[in-house]
């Protein structure tokens, strides 16, 4: 996109290093406690002022993507701004990084630097999906609630992830819908952490209670997960959101790039991205 006033907005991938279901309400929403971070990796959208509200996808996982309904557009509506937007897809489509939530967040803080405007207020954020007000906060932040609840982190030991995605899409309503259980407990609590190899082990005895359910449907989820605990220097491995995506947790950028290009060898048809946790 050539024109001289278009913004372009990093949107980076979403992971939850924890993610508790604590509970369900009246309403069908579930109730969670997760750690959320954000990976270097991710998506870029970028705005310039139109007369009309447009959409164009491009990128190496456009393919399928729908821009009739897409959360970038969404997003714009809440603002009630026209604008012709472009999204570059990088992160694979439903696989439990937020993607779509990134690049709603992305879009919003594009078209507010464009049009002047002033963010939507919180429900309406929240009404876009439940991930996308902490990809709006777009730090690590503990969320709870349906997604609603924001509490910031203090600074976190420095991290490199390795993600991994198997080329599987898995629903996130039949995840939901094959839990057990919708009352587990919350996290325990957060200390500071002087290490990556004392938060790793933190991170350790917590849990992704959607990991259990979601690899039943999707069996080679367990086995992207093994493959992460295999590597060299891999100090934690789970699954984020609701799948597929896995992501390593590594101590240096050296270590991760190597299981990076390992894994790539050996599962050539799987997505693998290593990069710094933000």
């Amino acid at each position: 996109m050539d024109h001289p006033s278009a913004h372009r907005e990093f949107a980076p991938a979403k992971i939850n290093l924890t993610l508790h279901v604590t509970g369900q309400r009246s309403d069908g929403y579930h109730l969670l406690d997760s750690i959320v971070v954000f990976a270097g990796v991710g998506d870029w959208v970028t705005v310039a002022p139109a007369d009309h509200l447009s959409l164009t996808v491009s990128g190496p996982h456009a393919t399928g993507l729908s821009c009739d309904d897409n959360l970038v557009l969404r997003a714009a509506d809440c603002l009630g701004v026209t604008a012709a937007l472009e999204l570059e897809k990088h992160l694979p489509i439903a696989s439990g990084i937020g993607g779509g939530s990134a690049d709603a967040a992305a879009a919003l803080r594009a078209l507010v630097a464009t049009a002047g405007v002033a963010l939507p207020d919180a429900a309406a954020v929240l009404s876009l999906g439940a991930d996308v007000p902490a990809c709006l906060a777009g730090r690590p932040v503990r969320m709870q609630g349906v997604g609603e609840m924001l509490t910031a982190l203090p600074a976190l030991p420095e991290c490199y992830l390795v993600l991994v995605n198997p080329g599987v899409a898995v629903a996130t309503p039949a995840v939901f819908k094959a839990l057990p259980r919708k009352d587990y407990p919350a996290m325990t609590a957060m200390p500071v952490f002087g290490s990556a190899v004392e938060f790793a082990a933190w991170l350790a005895a917590q849990r992704n209670d959607l990991e259990a359910p979601a690899m039943q449907l999707a069996p080679v989820i367990a086995a992207v997960k093994a493959a992460l605990e295999a590597r060299p220097g891999c100090l934690m491995a789970r699954m984020s959101g609701s799948g597929a995506t896995c992501f390593g947790l590594f101590g240096s950028e050296e270590l991760a790039k190597a299981a990076a290009g390992a894994l790539r060898a050996e599962a050539p048809g799987w997505w693998v991205a290593a990069a710094p946790m933000l």
